[in-house]
This record gives structure tokens, C-alpha cells and sequence, in this order.
């Protein structure tokens, strides 16, 4: 008999495949491992901060589930490394776990377990504490910054220190502490840190003083992006902005604005703005009292997205 030719297996091959479509993804079937580096403190009488490190998987985490005393209690997606558990007993001790999960619905096994003791109650306490004070920030990486700061007063006792980036809280620390280190940060960006302390009662103080900070550049990358010189001027109904746009091969004709670390419009130039300082009015709520911080990037001649300027911050009157 016969046998095949070579091109006629190969044609059989591909019919083959075409008629039973390409060989399937083998199934996922195995677990992320556990979160590293979970803490737990105590932020008030009914409130525990709870923080963690990303887990690894062989695909990809696609969310955590943080659990206290081995009941679930929060469900996050793979961005969000540390929640706050609220609702709590004042003066107990909780116990807190967290587990990662893959899309294929694999869940890791539960992490090191951390308990934090929530203070006893103060129900009546209505005073918040002092601002804390001579707030420093310095580079630790190109993914991290050192905070340091001088202690709040308060009435009863300083439960936790709140540390937040432009406006948005991004890590909680024990009253006892002065100093911490943020991590997670993008090289070459700036960031605006403040810091608020809070007692048992859950009353803030106002904010220290902010503290801007731009993380340096890994090795080989390119040179920085960002607009520069960004002021805000707030009237009523109305943040007006004044930027100069960053040095480039080609006219920068787009940039975007964000407002408290969300994006709010996008501002094109048909021929790209004249050199030098440019501005842009963004109308807002007549609402007195509303803090907003600002940033800016530019959209680049080869398309891609500048670095974030340094925020800016702004009160409407």
C-alpha cells in the first residue's frame, strides 16, 4: 500500500485542526499562594486597617478575600492590597487572614494570622486631635518613600496615624508610630503626601503639612514627561489651571486632568499650545470647603502618556 506523502499528512493536520480549533488551554488547577507581609492595626474602637503583600500565581491573581476569626468579611480585586474592617467590638481582640484567588477560581490558603486589639469605646469624645507637625518625606527606591513626622495631641490618645497620597488614604500606621514607609509607588512620578491622626472615636485631625515628593528613575529610562509649574487658582464654581507643557520632540497637542487620583476631562489643542505657560478652567461644584488636588499628564508625538505632574492643591471658596 501506498503510504501518504509528506504534504498530504500536513494538509490532514491542518484540516484537523481548523475543524477542531487549536489545542485547548490546559486547565488551571493550581492554587495562588498565600499573602505575605499582613498587618493589622487598630485605627479606632470599631475599625482594624488591614494590609498585605501581592501573592504569586502561576497565571495571575484576580482578587483577595480578607477574613476575621475565619469568616469572610471583605472581597477586593488584585489591585487592592489593604482594606479596613469596620463594624467592629471596641476593646477585642480581632483576628485577621487573607486568601488570594485566580480567575480559574483556585483560592490560596489562608495567610500568617494578625490580630489587632481595638481600643475601648469613646462615644462621647468629640474633639479631634492637633494636626501632626514638620511632616518629611524622602525617597526610599524608586517604589517607596520614608515619612516621618512629629506626634498629634489628643484629648484621650492618638490611635492611629493616617497617611494619605494626593487626598486618598494609601496606608494606616499605630498611634505610637512617627514614621513609616510607603511602598508600591512608580519610578520618575511625583506624589503628594500629608498625614492625619485619629482616635478611638474616629475623629481626624486636620491635615500636616503636605510634602511633595517625585520618586527617582530606574536605570535607562527615559527622560521625565511631566508638565511643570502646575498652579491652581479656585473661585467659586471654578479651578482654573496653569501648567507649562514638557519638552518633546513634537508639538503636545492633549493632556489629561485628574482630580483626586480619578481621571476628569481631556484638553486638546488642534496645533499643539504655544510654548510657555498654558491654562484650562474646570467648572466644579459651588460647594465651599471642597479640597481637590490636581495633577497633569501629556499625551506624547509617539502616543504613549507622559509622567504625572507633581499634584497641586486647591479649597473652593
Amino acid at each position: 500500500m501506498q503510504r501518504p506523502h509528506a504534504a498530504t499528512l500536513f494538509a490532514l493536520a491542518a484540516l484537523l485542526t481548523a475543524c477542531t480549533g487549536a489545542a485547548a488551554t490546559p486547565e488551571d488547577t493550581r492554587a495562588p499562594a498565600p499573602p505575605t507581609g499582613v498587618t493589622a492595626t487598630a485605627g479606632s474602637a470599631t475599625t482594624v486597617h488591614v494590609m498585605w503583600s501581592p501573592a504569586a500565581d502561576d497565571r495571575a491573581v484576580t482578587g483577595y478575600a480578607v477574613y476575621r476569626q475565619g469568616r469572610k468579611v471583605k472581597d477586593l480585586p488584585a489591585e487592592t492590597l489593604m482594606t479596613d474592617v469596620t463594624g467592629l467590638a471596641p476593646a477585642t481582640a480581632h483576628t485577621f487572614t487573607v486568601r488570594a484567588r485566580d480567575a480559574a477560581g483556585n483560592v490560596s490558603p489562608d495567610s500568617a494570622a494578625v490580630t489587632a486589639t481595638t481600643p475601648a469605646g469613646g462615644t462621647e469624645d468629640r474633639t479631634a486631635p492637633t494636626r501632626p507637625t514638620a511632616l518629611r518625606v524622602s525617597p526610599a527606591g524608586p517604589d517607596a518613600a520614608a515619612l516621618a513626622w512629629r506626634p498629634a495631641r489628643d484629648d484621650t490618645r492618638v490611635t492611629a496615624y493616617d497617611v494619605y497620597q494626593a487626598g486618598s488614604r494609601v496606608h494606616t500606621v499605630p498611634g505610637t508610630a512617627t514614621e513609616t514607609r510607603v511602598t508600591g509607588l512608580r519610578p520618575a512620578t511625583a506624589y503628594l503626601f500629608t498625614v492625619r491622626a485619629r482616635d478611638a472615636a474616629e475623629n481626624s485631625s486636620p491635615d500636616s503639612n503636605a510634602v511633595p515628593l517625585t520618586t527617582p528613575a530606574t536605570p535607562g529610562r527615559r527622560p521625565a514627561t511631566a508638565p511643570t509649574g502646575v498652579t491652581v487658582r479656585a473661585t467659586r464654581g471654578a479651578l482654573t489651571v496653569t501648567w507649562t507643557p514638557p519638552r518633546t520632540t513634537g508639538p503636545v497637542k492633549e493632556h489629561q486632568l485628574h482630580l483626586n487620583g480619578r481621571f476628569a476631562t481631556t484638553i486638546v489643542w488642534g496645533a499643539g499650545p504655544a510654548p510657555g505657560p498654558v491654562s484650562y478652567t474646570l467648572t466644579v461644584p459651588t460647594t465651599p470647603g471642597l479640597r481637590y488636588a490636581l495633577t497633569l499628564r501629556a499625551r506624547l508625538p509617539d502616543g504613549t502618556w507622559g509622567d504625572f505632574s507633581a499634584p497641586v492643591t486647591a479649597v473652593t471658596p
